[in-house]
């Protein structure tokens, strides 16, 4: 039993597996058991459990719980319409976030779109992603059973979705942030294989999971966190050790934003683990060999995306230092010609976004581009908040038509609604769901096409050409 919103059909807090408890904690998710009496779907179910960030998109305080492997779906009708169906797979940095953020509500895509739109939640942080493989068979996916989550979640629409008038083999799944890392992550897993014929990667590509080694790291710094020897003491400890552990560990072992710190890799813990059923081999490198080539992919980022985290008081020393970490000071020397006005936290925050953000949706394009089912974009539309500027998830209101929500306000700040390029946006999303284009040239190696979102929108050829040819041979 569902209700009525925003002009169409909700049902909440549908469970698609198993509670994640007690014995199941660390283990692969398992079916549901199943109702036989009508379940109420009015109240979206309570997030996976999380320390809140307090971020923009999701200021509320979080209601979690270990019971936490549901999903929204929202929809015009009830019938055999077959409709497009969009899954979006929340952000958060793989450690926070949920499905029902207001941020997310798909209603727009439905009333404008004729879409059903489906949100979900997935396991989180050391509960998601701690590998603990060394402790036996039952354990071999542990460091990825947050990804298998979200798959179970997608044979769940599969199998289930034309009930609430979608098409299953018309799924696109979407996300941003760790949302887009999940996606990206998706199309290189061939356990996914068959359950979407569309992805859009916001703000998030391949290049974001831990190689076996750092994954072993990260579970050795978690055990001792917790004071626990083995996995009984991991799995005897309570969800609030665990995320106690969780953030030391995290602080420990991170270089910061880009940085590669003691993982070895700019990447931060628990993150999903490479060596596993779902992750045979790095995710671009199955993507570059032709895994799901004949999906149909929009990526992107933001131009501005990491001034959302803030880097304190830059000097130039602390700026030459990144630049080294990223692969030598000729990039800063790129930088600072292609850009001669900028300061040096202008500096930090161009070379931050285009390493984490903009050079890894280039490569996971470019690992695609000669199959023609590839698309790129840059939202540079900028906050009216000048400290913002074009920074990360300032895009994601515009792709859902959700200028109204709550905090959007804030963050694109004081002035007229930029209607205008929430239209563009979401339109695009809506053409791309519907059919599998965007509506704008596809990627190529030669003229490299990008649909670049600003006050007035237009495709570019090769944008910032200087400064991503400065890449060339790094990550």
């Amino acid at each position: 039993m569902g209700r009525e919103r925003d002009g169409v059909l909700l049902f909440a807090g549908v469970p698609y597996a198993a509670p994640p408890t007690g014995a199941r904690r660390f283990r692969v998710a398992q079916p549901h058991e199943g109702w036989s009496d009508v379940r109420d779907a009015r109240k979206f179910g309570p997030a996976a459990p999380q320390i809140s960030s307090g971020g923009m998109t999701d200021p509320a305080p979080v209601r979690w719980d270990e019971d936490c492997l549901t999903l929204n779906i929202q929809t015009p009708a009830l019938d055999d319409g077959a409709r497009p169906v969009l899954v979006w797979i929340h952000g958060g940095g793989y450690r926070n976030g949920q499905g029902a953020v207001p941020w997310y509500n798909g209603a727009r895509f439905a009333a404008n779109g004729d879409i059903v739109a489906v949100t979900i939640n997935y396991r989180l942080g050391a509960l998601g992603f701690t590998d603990l493989s060394r402790f036996g068979e039952e354990f071999a996916t542990s460091g990825v059973n947050g990804l298998l989550d979200q798959i179970t979640a997608l044979e769940w629409v599969r199998d289930n979705i034309a009930g609430f008038g979608g098409d299953p083999t018309k799924v696109t799944i979407a996300g941003e942030s760790a949302g887009g890392f999940s996606v990206a992550t998706l199309l290189g897993s061939p356990r996914a294989s068959g359950l979407f014929r569309g992805v859009i990667a916001q703000s998030g590509a391949a290049h974001h999971v831990l190689p076996a080694e750092a994954g072993g790291v990260v579970a050795d710094r978690f055990l001792e966190a917790l004071g626990a020897d083995d996995v009984i003491g991991v799995e005897a400890a309570s969800v609030d050790a665990i995320l106690a552990a969780q953030t030391e560990v995290a602080r420990a072992l991170e270089g910061g934003p880009g940085l590669a710190g003691e993982l070895g890799v700019p990447v931060s813990a628990f993150y999903p683990v490479v060596g596993n059923e779902a992750l045979p081999q790095p995710p671009l490198d199955a993507i570059s060999g032709g895994l799901h080539a004949d999906v149909a992919l929009l990526a992107g980022s933001n131009r501005d995306e990491t001034t959302l985290w803030g880097y304190g008081e830059v000097d130039d020393a602390r700026l030459a230092r990144t630049a080294e970490g990223f692969g030598g000071l000729d990039l800063l020397d790129t930088y600072r010609r292609t850009r001669p006005e900028a300061s040096v936290e202008q500096l930090m925050i161009a070379l931050t976004t285009d390493h984490m953000f903009r050079i890894p949706a280039i490569r996971l394009a470019e690992a695609r581009a000669n199959g023609g089912k590839t698309w790129l974009y840059q939202f540079n539309w900028r906050s009216r908040n000048e400290r913002l500027g074009a920074t990360h998830a300032l895009e994601i209101p515009f792709a859902f038509d959700n200028l109204h929500q709550p905090g959007v306000d804030v963050f694109i700040g004081d002035g007229p609604s930029p209607q205008h390029v929430a239209d563009a946006v979401h339109g695009t999303w809506t053409r791309f769901v519907k059919a599998g284009d965007p509506g704008f040239p596809h990627y190529s190696l030669r003229s490299r096409e990008t649909m670049v979102f600003d006050e007035a929108s237009g495709v570019v050829v090769d944008p910032d050409a200087e400064e991503r040819e400065a890449w060339a041979g790094r990550r």
